[in-house]
């Protein structure tokens, strides 16, 4: 048991974290079944060689030390498991998760502190998950980044995080604050990010990034859960999202864009995002955009399954969001098999915060009932997903030079999918977090 200081703000806290240590600097994984490289290819009876933080060797057979002319190292056996690269969600909110019994003003007396502390589970439940890397796609800057830096340290434990911080919004937009007084609103606003015309859009950007953005979050539409009736067409003007993907580009930063209505994707494809977040009510002319942009596609069937299920439970919820859950959630299903048959880019992405996290392996069943392939459905948790990040150097598959994530499983997922719900071994950057 090791115990830490937390420090956010004014606030320190002793945390105690459950660490898993080995005597000697190489490890030896034993796998039984393992995918292997960019292919994912399933090779049976493998070892993977590890030093400090890389993989440096696989080898077919169980090898020791001794066979590998190695002085010392530490053997794990997951002979009796199926051996994967670790996992990305490409769509997460860390720093909250959808509550329907919680006090909806319960942030009005509540720190930054508040967040960062209650995110610390969120963390750990997403990481034991498999998953090893996230992007996180809109929370306070003042929270995540601090959380980020917390886990580069090793203070805390959970995945390796790209974080966009404040997301970049027109006023009343997505992600602006809706459903309280005018003063109440305005006085806590929506971030750093809130923006009218392309010159202060360029503004907010360039803030953005100041504040420690590694991706440019959009609302290119309006949201389902904003709360007002504003529907969830586009947002902003076609000057507007050029500006802002001018900026972030110009400035080293991809750009995602939130967007459900058919127009607003076209829009925002056309301004050059790298990919689409949602993407509710595509057409064949929005697919072909996505083709001819070579733009990624993050459908978040979870969010939609939640949020669905959810007008069926909760009765308090506003008429406005239940509105526009009942008119886009149907919509989804449709919209990625047409994605998928004409082979738009996919990557994977919940978008937790608005379902559980720890549940993110729920959209690998999605994807497959909807007609992906269990080894295409792994891939857009893996060898896409890293692409579409800008880090297939480092993530992605499980190959010599690449960072050491490794997580497994009991079966072999390619049997059964929902296999991945039920992760035995979790390695990130060749530290072991659950075994």
């Amino acid at each position: 048991m090791k115990k830490i200081n937390l420090k956010i703000g004014t606030l320190s806290v002793l945390v105690s974290l459950c660490t898993f240590s080995v005597s000697a600097d190489t490890l030896l994984i034993h796998a039984g079944k393992m995918l292997v490289g960019v292919e994912q290819a399933v090779k049976q009876q493998q070892t993977i060689v590890i030093e400090n933080d890389k993989i440096t060797a696989i080898e077919a057979g169980y090898l020791t030390k001794e066979q590998l002319n190695l002085t010392d190292a530490t053997i794990i056996d997951l002979k009796n498991q199926m051996v994967l690269p670790g996992l990305i969600d490409m769509h997460v909110h860390l720093t909250f998760e959808r509550d329907t019994k919680r006090n909806p003003h319960q942030w009005l007396t509540e720190y930054e502190a508040d967040d960062a502390l209650r995110s610390l589970k969120y963390l750990k439940r997403t990481v034991d998950a498999g998953f090893t890397s996230v992007r996180d796609l809109g929370s306070r800057y003042q929270v995540i980044f601090p959380l980020k830096r917390a886990i580069e340290r090793g203070d805390i434990p959970g995945p390796r995080i790209f974080a966009a911080g404040d997301m970049i919004t027109p006023t009343g937009g997505h992600a602006d604050m809706h459903g309280y007084r005018r003063d109440v609103s305005q006085a806590i606003g929506g971030g750093l990010g809130v923006c009218n015309g392309a010159d202060d859009c360029t503004r907010a950007v360039r803030d953005v990034i100041k504040s420690g953005a590694d991706v440019i979050k959009i609302t290119a539409t309006g949201g389902v859960l904003s709360n007002t009736a504003a529907g969830v067409n586009q947002q902003f003007t076609d000057d507007e999202l050029t500006a802002i993907v001018n900026t972030a580009h110009h400035l080293g930063r991809p750009v995602t864009a939130h967007a459900h209505g058919t127009e607003g994707i076209k829009a925002a494809l056309r301004a050059g995002v790298d990919s689409i977040e949602h993407g509710s009510f595509l057409d064949i002319d929005t697919v072909k955009l996505f083709k001819k942009q070579d733009a990624y596609l993050i459908p978040t069937l979870l969010a939609g399954a939640t949020v669905k299920q959810e007008v069926l439970e909760n009765p308090n919820m506003p008429k406005a969001i239940a509105d526009k859950v009942e008119f886009v959630a149907p919509k989804m299903e449709a919209s990625f098999k047409l994605a998928l048959k004409n082979k738009v880019k996919i990557a994977f992405g919940t978008d937790s915060g608005v379902s559980k996290h720890g549940d993110n392996a729920k959209e690998f069943e999605l994807l497959v009932n909807y007609g992906m392939t269990p080894k295409e459905a792994i891939k857009s948790a893996t060898v896409e997903a890293a692409k579409l990040l800008g880090q297939s150097e480092h993530l992605g598959d499980l190959s010599v030079g690449k960072q050491a994530d490794i997580i497994s499983v009991n079966m072999n997922v390619l049997d059964n999918i929902s296999e991945l719900r039920n992760v035995r071994f979790v390695m990130k950057g060749g530290d072991v977090l659950k075994q």
